[in-house]
C-alpha cells in the first residue's frame, strides 16, 4: 500500500472511531450540526393545539407584582376552566405558603387588634382557596428534577402508574431529588408533570419525555397533559426497532430515545401561542381560545429569569417550550436518533474514502476534485434527506471532516509541485518577517521624545511602556505640549492585533493628536476625532482611549474616557484612587456621541497611571487574569515618592511574574504621570528615572524622563 492510502486508512480508522465513541467535542460538532437542520428548515406551525397564558409585563404592571396571592392565580385557573379547556398546565413551582394569607397577614402585624387579628386567622388560607379552585379541574401541577435529593422531599412524587410492555426497562434519566409544589395543592391536582429540560451548552435540544424521579417513573407536564385530557388512567412503554422507545398515551404514540428523552422539533417563536393573563383576569378573551385545548399558564414577566436558546438561535419563555413539544406531538412531527445511526454515518465514511483512495492518485487533479464534490454532495442529501423525509439525525458533519482529511492527504501525496510550493511559503515567509520586523521600528520611531517634553516643562515626570503581543499591535501612547502650561496625553488600545491593528492605530494616533492640537474643549476633540477615525474606518474597527490635559501651573487635570481602562491616581501620601469612568463608549462606535470631558485636580506629587486592558487581562499558564486588584496591589506596595519609572517598573515586573512563560494575550501599554508642582518642585525633586528602573529587559518603547527610548 502507498504512503498516501496508508495515511488515508489511518485517518479513515481515527475518524470512525470518532463516530462511533465520541469525544465532547465531537457530540458538540453532532449538535451544531442538528441544530443547522433546524434552523434551515424549522417546523411549520400547522396547527394550535395549546393555548398559553402568560403572566407578561403588562400583567404585572396591572394585577401587581410576582409572587401574586393564591387567590388571583386562583382567579386566573377559574376563568380559565370556565371556558372548558382539555387541560391546564402550570408551569411554575409554588412550593412555599402564601405570604398574603389572611393567617400570615396577621402573623406579620401585631399591632391589629385582637378581634380582627382572630377574625383574619380564622378565614381560609389563600392556599386552600387556590386548591379549590384546582380541584376537579383538570389540572396538572408542576415538578423540578433536582440532581441531589431535597431534605423536605425524601418520598417519591405522585405519579400516573407506566406499564412496560416487551422488554425491560432501560436506564431512564435520573433526578435523584425533586421539588414540586405544597402538598394542598399538589393534592388537589389531577396530574403532576416534570419541566426539567437536558439543556447542552445552553440549548435545549431534548426534554426528558419520562424520567427516573427519586425513584418512581414521571411523565413530562406535556405528556401528563394529554393524559388528564384524555382521561387514560395510565402510560404505556415499548421498545422499538433502533433502541427507541414507544410512549402511549390512550391512541397517541410519541417515539422516544432510549433513555426517556425526545428531541424538539421547533417551529419560529409564535406570539399567536400567547394570551396576556390580564386580558383573561379582564373578561377579555374568547372563550374559544381556550375551549378543548391543553392550555398552559406561566411568567414571562421576570426578565431573562426563564427565557431558554432554541437550536434556532431565539431565547424564548420556557413555558413555549411545553407548548411547542405539544404542537409536534399533535402533528406527529418528531426527531429521533436511532441506536444504529452512528453505524451507518461510519459506513458512509467508510465507502466515501474507499472511493477516494481508488480514484485520486490514478486521476488528475479535476476529475479527483469532482469526485470529493460528489461524495460530499452525497453525503449532504443523506444527511438533509433523512432529517426531512423520516425525521432522522443523522450526523454527516464527521464524515464529510473524515473525507476532507482523506483527500487532503492522497492529493498532497500525488502533487509534484508540493516541494516547490513548499519553497515558495518559506520565501513568502521570510518576506514577510523581514516587512514585520520594518513596521516594529517604523511603530516604536512613532513614539514620542519624552526628554525633550520634560526638558521644556520640569513640573512634570513621566515614564511610558509599549509591549506588543506580536511583533506589531494596536496599543498606542502620546504626548504633545499644546502651550507654555499644558501638556496633552493619550493611551489608546485598537480592537485587534497584529499589522491590521498597527495600521489602523497610526491614523487614530494621529487624528486624535491633531484633533486636541487643535484647542477647545478635550470632550469635543474625542468627538471630532471619532468622527474623523470613523469617516476612514472600512474595517468598522474601534478604539478605546484616555486623553488628558495636564495644567502645570495648578495640577488641574482635563480627561476623557472613551471606553478605556480607568486610570489610578497615587497621591503623594501613597494614597491610591481610580478615576470615575467618564466619557463615553470606545471612538468608532456610536455615530455622533458627544465625549463629556471630567476634571481632576492633582496635588503635588501625585502620579497618574493610565493602563490599557493589556495589564489586567494578562493571562498567566493557567489562564487565570492578572486583574484590577492584583495591579492595586502592586501599587499599593510602591514606595512612598516613587518616580514614574520606579512605578512603572515594579508593575511591568509584577505582571512579568504573574505571566511567568505564558504567551501575551495582548498589547501591554503603561504610562505614568507626575505633577512636581507648579514650580517643578513637589515633595521630592525630580530625579533621573533612568537608574531606577531595569531597561536591559526586551521592552518595546519604554521611555523615562531624561528621554531614553530602548
Amino acid at each position: 500500500m502507498s504512503p498516501a492510502r496508508l495515511a488515508a486508512a489511518s485517518l479513515l480508522a481515527f475518524f470512525g472511531a470518532l463516530i462511533l465513541v465520541p469525544p465532547a467535542p465531537v457530540d458538540a460538532l453532532r449538535e451544531n450540526l442538528f441544530d443547522a437542520y433546524q434552523r434551515l428548515f424549522p417546523r411549520e406551525r400547522q396547527s394550535a393545539p395549546a393555548t398559553i397564558v402568560e403572566i407578561d409585563e403588562r400583567t404585572l404592571a396591572e394585577r401587581g407584582q410576582w409572587p401574586w396571592p393564591r387567590t388571583q392565580i386562583a382567579d386566573l385557573v377559574t376563568r380559565i376552566a370556565a371556558a372548558k379547556p382539555a387541560a391546564i398546565g402550570i408551569d411554575m413551582l409554588l412550593s412555599e405558603p402564601d405570604r398574603f394569607s389572611p393567617r400570615a397577614l396577621a402573623a406579620l402585624m401585631p399591632e391589629l387588634p385582637e378581634s380582627a387579628s382572630r377574625q383574619l386567622r380564622a378565614l381560609p388560607s389563600n392556599d386552600s382557596r387556590l386548591a379549590a379552585a384546582l380541584r376537579g379541574r383538570n389540572v396538572v401541577m408542576s415538578i423540578a428534577g433536582l440532581e441531589a435529593p431535597d431534605p423536605r422531599r425524601l418520598a417519591p412524587p405522585a405519579a400516573a402508574p407506566v406499564r412496560w410492555i416487551a422488554g425491560e426497562q432501560p436506564e431512564l434519566r435520573r433526578f435523584p431529588g425533586w421539588l414540586g409544589s405544597l402538598d394542598e395543592l399538589d393534592r388537589a391536582a389531577a396530574g403532576r408533570g416534570l419541566i426539567s429540560s437536558d439543556a447542552t451548552g445552553r440549548i435545549v435540544r431534548r426534554v426528558p419525555l419520562i424520567a427516573d424521579v427519586a425513584g418512581t417513573v414521571t411523565p413530562a407536564l406535556t405528556l401528563e397533559m394529554w393524559r388528564v385530557a384524555t382521561g387514560t388512567p395510565a402510560f404505556s412503554v415499548r421498545e422499538q426497532r433502533g433502541g427507541l422507545l414507544e410512549v402511549a398515551v390512550g391512541d397517541l404514540r410519541i417515539p422516544a430515545q432510549r433513555n426517556g428523552s425526545i428531541w424538539l422539533r421547533y417551529s419560529r417563536h409564535d406570539p399567536a401561542r400567547f394570551v396576556s393573563a390580564a386580558d383573561v383576569l379582564g373578561g377579555k378573551v374568547s372563550a374559544e381560545l381556550f375551549r378543548s385545548k391543553l392550555v398552559l399558564v406561566g411568567v414571562t414577566g421576570l426578565g431573562l429569569l426563564d427565557f431558554q436558546a432554541t437550536p434556532l438561535g431565539e431565547r424564548v419563555p420556557g413555558v413555549e417550550i411545553h407548548a411547542q413539544l405539544i404542537e409536534q406531538v399533535f402533528d406527529n412531527d418528531f426527531l429521533v436518533r436511532p441506536a444504529w445511526a452512528p453505524w451507518l454515518e461510519a459506513g458512509l465514511l467508510i465507502a466515501a474514502v474507499l472511493l477516494l483512495m481508488w480514484i485520486v492518485p490514478a486521476r488528475r487533479v479535476p476529475v479527483s476534485t469532482a469526485a470529493l464534490i460528489g461524495v460530499l454532495a452525497v453525503l449532504l442529501a443523506a444527511g438533509f434527506g433523512a432529517f426531512l423525509g423520516r425525521g432522522i439525525l443523522l450526523d454527516i458533519a464527521w464524515p464529510v471532516l473524515g473525507v476532507l482529511f482523506a483527500f487532503s492527504v492522497l492529493l498532497a501525496a500525488t502533487l509534484a509541485e508540493a516541494d516547490g510550493q513548499r519553497r515558495v511559503l518559506r520565501e513568502a515567509a521570510a518576506r514577510s518577517a523581514g516587512e514585520l520586523a520594518a513596521a516594529y521600528r517604523i511603530q516604536m520611531g512613532l513614539l514620542p521624545d519624552l526628554a525633550a517634553l520634560t526638558r521644556t516643562l520640569p513640573s512634570i515626570q513621566i515614564a511610558a511602556l509599549l509591549e506588543p503581543a506580536r511583533t506589531v499591535g494596536g496599543d498606542f501612547f502620546d504626548c504633545l505640549q499644546l502651550d507654555r502650561s499644558r501638556v496633552f496625553f493619550v493611551v489608546g488600545d485598537v480592537s485587534g492585533k497584529g499589522m491590521p491593528a498597527a495600521v489602523f492605530m497610526a491614523l487614530c494616533k494621529a487624528t486624535i493628536k491633531a484633533a486636541a492640537a487643535r484647542g477647545g474643549d478635550l470632550g469635543a476633540a474625542m468627538t471630532r476625532a471619532s468622527a474623523e477615525i470613523s469617516r476612514e474606518n472600512p474595517e468598522q474597527l474601534f478604539v478605546t482611549a484616555f486623553a488628558g490635559i495636564l495644567d502645570v501651573r495648578t495640577g488641574m487635570l482635563e480627561c476623557c474616557n472613551a471606553g478605556h481602562e480607568p486610570p489610578y491616581v497615587l497621591t503623594a501620601a501613597a494614597a491610591l484612587e481610580r478615576l470615575p469612568n467618564a466619557g463615553g463608549p470606545p471612538l468608532c462606535t456610536l455615530d455622533e456621541f458627544e465625549y463629556v470631558t471630567a476634571y481632576r485636580e492633582l496635588g503635588p506629587g501625585d502620579s497618574l497611571l493610565v493602563l490599557s486592558d493589556g495589564v489586567t487581562e494578562a493571562m498567566n499558564e493557567r489562564l487565570a487574569l492578572y486583574g484590577s486588584h492584583q495591579l492595586e496591589l502592586a501599587l499599593k506596595f510602591a514606595r512612598r515618592g516613587s518616580t514614574p519609572a520606579e512605578i512603572l517598573g515594579a508593575v511591568r515586573d509584577d505582571v512579568r511574574r504573574f505571566v511567568g512563560n505564558a504567551l501575551a494575550s495582548d498589547d501591554l501599554t503603561l504610562l505614568v504621570l507626575r505633577w512636581t508642582g507648579p514650580s517643578g518642585s513637589g515633595p521630592e525633586s525630580p530625579e533621573d528615572d533612568s537608574a531606577d528602573v531595569d531597561l536591559d529587559a526586551p521592552v518595546a518603547g519604554l521611555l523615562d524622563p531624561v528621554g531614553g527610548r530602548h
